[in-house]
């Protein structure tokens, strides 16, 4: 009886103790919650490129700390009229991750940033936050509180970027079976380097394509060149070091590769560009640099005396050098194989029948030229059927004009796809194409069209990358300022702002380009800049919805009720859209249920 009596007191003291916690977790999450503020920036989310970036600070009592316990502050997304919710993370007051309030010791403060992918179905939805206290060992007990918003989300307004769409056609296709000509391979070095690699702009493989080929060769040109900087031109012989490395591979893959042609019966021709500051003038002069530059650069070249690497010291000082060592100076590092032969005539003769036999294997690919393969996909109005010609194309002759119209095909089956992801898969298979076809035939236009085809998949980084290719090729006018302003646009869908301005500044003063800079100064809170950009838009596109969109938004912005109301009611009379878009539009939030803007919607 002694021993039940001394051992009953500390059973009850064990009883106790195991009850305790499940009776902690409420009390620790009341007096949590009764002294909490949870604050988040922006207070409305918002898109940034491709991602919704936000600050979440919580503060809350420290006497709620319990040993072994914790408070915890769970976020989540809620979207698509409640029906999908994404964890976002958490806040946990554990010791490590939270600090004292330097100005009150008594509170707790954690401050996290946190994000998630944007996609269109997430707006408008809301961030919620669900308290809880549980216990920090496993499987132990958890106490929910009740959840609450705290934040609405998501404000697109930086997707309201401008992209007008260049129409990418098919190459022209003709059945001319005259097949002699001079076939242009261009090459590019890596800085001080002679080594021939086979990587972007080299065309190694188009070269090597051609002399399997067997086309019959009469003379061979060989250049090359080198750039003004201090590494390329340190070495005097550089030019001559690229000159030859490219005729000892185009004569031994002669010999190892071609039955038709010998090395002894062909005429070579070599030249070594050195310290030419005539071929760099002519690439300034087709960039996109803007003409007072262009004129500078002229100027320093001609005019200012000093020997060859003092002038290229003093290119260095120049605000626009960057520009210059991008995208003019690796164009400098080229070599240049030109080829001319000469191929059997050959009449226009049932193509079209041809080609389907050629198509369904049925007959060997030479019964028909390159040329006339192309032809036959011209002879079909079916999609499909242009396609495998093309492919067949690809396969037999590997020409770029055959990739390049297999992309454009593509292209055009995928404006006809309904399923978002079969239009992206046609989309990336045209960008695909595209590159080959650039590789084999680089120009600004074909890059641009690898980053287009890209861009519109929604594949930014490599359509952000084949732009930059198509900026350092150089080209016309037209087509490099139509680069920097698709550049721009996309560089705003990605949130970098800065980029963008500086893209935009070396293309023309389009409608795209101006509705774009506005957005970058709306974007950065520039209103009042913002605001005149746009009108500068409408004299542009004097009925454009879009601009009258965007000013109610800066209208809004800037708390001007009235001039809110105007611009959104010209914009839905222009386009009926935006009265819904207006409806579920963040930027209106504090005016959805005043007035005047009722009377903009009708």
């Amino acid at each position: 009886m002694r021993v039940y009596l001394r051992l009953f007191p500390f059973g009850w003291v064990v009883l106790a103790a195991a009850a305790l916690p499940g009776c902690t977790l409420p009390r620790m999450l009341k007096v949590a919650q009764e002294g909490q503020q949870v604050t988040v920036q922006p207070s409305v989310l918002e898109s940034n490129g491709e991602n919704v970036l936000f600050e979440v600070s919580a503060r809350v009592p420290a006497k709620h700390l319990k040993k072994g316990n914790a408070y915890n502050l769970a976020l989540s997304y809620r979207y698509d009229n409640g029906l999908r919710e994404d964890t976002v993370g958490r806040l946990t007051f554990v010791s490590g991750e939270y600090t004292y309030d330097t100005e009150k010791k008594d509170e707790l403060v954690i401050t996290k940033q946190f994000s998630f992918p944007y996609s269109p179905r997430k707006s408008p939805g809301e961030l919620l936050v669900l308290p809880d206290a549980h216990q920090l060992k496993p499987n132990g007990k958890r106490v929910k509180g009740t959840p609450f918003r705290l934040a609405r989300g998501i404000v697109t307004t930086g997707r309201l970027v401008v992209r007008q769409d260049t129409a990418i056609g098919l190459l022209p296709e003709t059945a001319d079976n005259n097949m002699s000509g001079t076939r242009i391979l261009p090459f590019f070095f890596d800085q001080g380097s002679a080594a021939i690699r086979n990587y972007l702009g080299t065309n190694v493989q188009a070269l090597e394509d051609f002399i399997e080929a067997n086309q019959h060769t009469k003379k061979v040109m060989i250049a090359a060149g080198h750039s003004p900087d201090s590494i390329d031109a340190r070495d005097a012989r550089l030019a001559d070091k690229r000159v030859q490395g490219l005729l000892r591979y185009y004569k031994k893959r002669v010999d190892t590769d071609s039955y038709l042609n010998k090395v002894g019966d062909i005429k070579f021709e070599t030249v070594a560009y050195h310290r030419r500051w005539d071929l760099f003038l002519n690439k300034v002069q087709n960039s996109a640099l803007k003409p007072a530059q262009i004129d500078s650069v002229v100027l320093l070249i001609n005019d200012s005396k000093g020997s060859f690497a003092q002038k290229e010291r003093q290119l260095r000082a120049l605000s626009f050098y960057d520009y210059l060592d991008q995208y003019i100076y690796p164009v400098m590092r080229f070599g240049t194989v030109a080829v001319e032969y000469t191929a059997p005539k050959r009449y226009d003769s049932e193509i079209y029948l041809l080609s389907k036999k050629i198509v369904e294997k049925e007959m060997e690919a030479d019964a028909l030229t390159p040329e006339e393969l192309r032809y036959s996909a011209t002879l079909t109005p079916l999609l499909a059927e242009k396609q495998r010609i093309y492919e067949t194309a690809v396969a037999t002759t590997g020409r770029w004009e055959a990739y390049h119209n297999l992309a454009v095909v593509l292209l055009q089956r995928s404006e006809k796809e309904v399923s978002d992801k079969v239009r992206k898969a046609y989309l990336r298979r045209a960008a695909t194409n595209f590159t080959l076809a650039a590789h084999r035939n680089p120009t600004a236009d074909l890059f641009y069209r690898v980053g287009t085809a890209y861009h519109r998949a929604g594949d930014r980084l490599e359509a952000l990358q084949n732009y930059d290719y198509a900026i350092k090729l150089g080209g016309p006018r037209p087509v490099l300022e139509k680069v920097f302003a698709d550049k721009a646009a996309l560089e705003i869908e990605v949130g970098q702002l800065d980029d963008a301005l500086g893209s935009i500044s070396y293309s023309g003063k389009t409608y795209q380009n101006t509705m774009n800079r506005a957005l970058i100064y709306l974007l950065k809170s520039n209103y009042e800049g913002a605001a005149g950009i746009y009108r500068e838009a409408l004299d542009l596109k004097p009925s454009d919805p879009l601009a009258y969109y965007c000013l109610a938004v800066v209208a809004a912005r800037t708390k001007d009720e009235a001039q809110m109301g105007q611009f959104l009611r010209r914009a839905v009379q222009l386009d009926r859209a935006y009265a819904q878009r207006a409806v579920e539009d963040l930027e209106f939030r504090d005016y959805a249920a005043g007035k005047v803007f009722l009377e903009a919607l009708r």
